[in-house]
């Protein structure tokens, strides 16, 4: 059966439950280790076939870039697929930009994997890594589906599992720019690799979600963002620990394992423009099982 729309579709966020810079390459690239975690804080996504090959965007809330990720990710893989099908795709957004939350390439990788299915390609997985892989780091992360141990430059993924866990997640008002931080001579670049598959490897992840490493990224943030040690300082009185995710602004707290978290919050306690929610991990993305494997 021809599909003509795909409805409702859910770009979730990510979280870094801590983030090493274990060195740098020879182009200048960061090589990093860091566990994702997806949460079920997510933009929503719509699409309509089109038959004329146009590719269109539009936004049903905070207005995107005009060449966003969403639209790159749609006509790479137009491109690459040599497809003569179009779509429409509508952004419903709820993950505030400049986060480290992975919001647009959670979007870039959803189009991916839903573009897969609405247009009747059938790629396997490993095809639209490939293809994620040249519009952001993170795309991988995301089309991979799975809560994973990322390493390089965001391109190789070793899928893990994790405990369900609810965390406070806050994102203060300024973002942070990605460039900006890597750029900053407070950031920590030789942070001792660690080696999956050695004796150690149970500990760690054991660990992950257990307050384990640091965010190599988050001094230089508090450094640029006064925001982002508030923020840290916030959740660290409600929930006794606290980190910033990817290159900021956001941070979050582990807030317990249970069917309810420790204790909440409520957007009324923050300050203005800021935003925030409590957030349960995800075992897997919800778009896992549409590539083949």
């Amino acid at each position: 059966m021809t599909l003509r729309s795909l409805l409702d579709v859910p770009a979730p966020a990510k979280l870094n439950l801590f983030l090493h810079i274990v060195g740098r390459r020879a182009d200048g690239y960061h090589l990093l280790q860091s566990p994702f975690v997806l949460i079920d804080w997510a933009d929503t996504l719509h699409f309509e076939r089109r038959d004329d090959g146009r590719i269109a965007r539009h936004d049903l809330g905070t207005a995107l870039p005009p060449d966003d990720l969403c639209l790159r990710a749609a006509r790479a893989l137009q491109t690459a697929s040599g497809t003569a099908l179009g779509v429409d795709i509508s952004i419903a957004k709820q993950l505030p930009s400049g986060a480290g939350m992975g919001g647009g390439s959670s979007d870039a990788a959803t189009v991916l994997l839903a573009l897969n299915r609405l247009w009747g390609l059938d790629w396997p997985r490993e095809r639209l890594l490939a293809l994620g892989a040249t519009l952001g780091a993170d795309v991988p992360f995301f089309v991979g589906g799975r809560n994973a141990f990322v390493e390089g430059i965001g391109e190789k993924l070793t899928p893990i599992v994790l405990p369900r866990q609810w965390y406070a997640v806050v994102k203060p008002a300024e973002g942070l720019s990605t460039k900006e931080i890597f750029e900053h001579p407070l950031l920590k670049r030789d942070t001792s690799a660690i080696v999956l598959g050695s004796p150690a490897e149970d500990k760690v992840v054991a660990e992950f979600s257990a307050g384990y490493g640091c965010n190599d990224m988050q001094p230089p943030a508090q450094d640029r963002c006064n925001d982002v040690a508030q923020a840290l300082r916030f959740l660290e009185r409600r929930y006794g620990n606290s980190r910033m995710t990817g290159s900021g602004s956001a941070v979050f707290s582990r807030a317990g394992t249970g069917d309810r978290p420790l204790a909440t919050f409520s957007e009324a306690e923050l300050p203005e423009g800021w935003v925030g929610r409590m957030c349960r991990s995800l075992e897997h993305h919800p778009l896992v099982g549409w590539a083949r494997d």
